[in-house]
């Protein structure tokens, strides 16, 4: 995926700075198309190879759905309430988290 979306967007640019590098200076002896194709295609495997190695680095790692029981268990989900990120964490939960609830469920009961 990196490196199609590296691929594409350096063909853009290719082409953008090919123009431009043939309209100032002239497209040379290899013709106006060569040129940029040239233009084109360096830039674009130099995007390609570099944004297909930040997608490698970026996606090694956990699942969506991994990461996501990992935040639950760890009572660390955003949107999840105190008292329900110390039920779901169970044995091993966070001391702080258990205590904070156990305060809450007491005033409440006060009440």
């Amino acid at each position: 995926m990196g490196a199609m979306t590296g691929g594409l967007v350096g063909l853009t640019i290719g082409f953008i700075f090919g123009s431009f590098a043939v309209i100032t200076r002239g497209a040379g002896p290899k013709g106006f198309l060569p040129s940029i194709s040239t233009y084109m295609l360096s830039s674009g495997a130099t995007f390609a190879f570099f944004m297909s190695i930040g997608s490698v680095i970026r996606t090694d790692g956990l699942t969506m759905r991994e990461w996501a029981e990992m935040q639950v268990r760890e009572g660390r989900a955003v949107g999840m309430t105190a008292v329900g990120a110390a039920a779901a964490s169970g044995v091993g939960a966070n001391p702080v988290m258990k205590e904070w609830a156990e305060r809450r469920r007491r005033a409440i009961e006060e009440r």
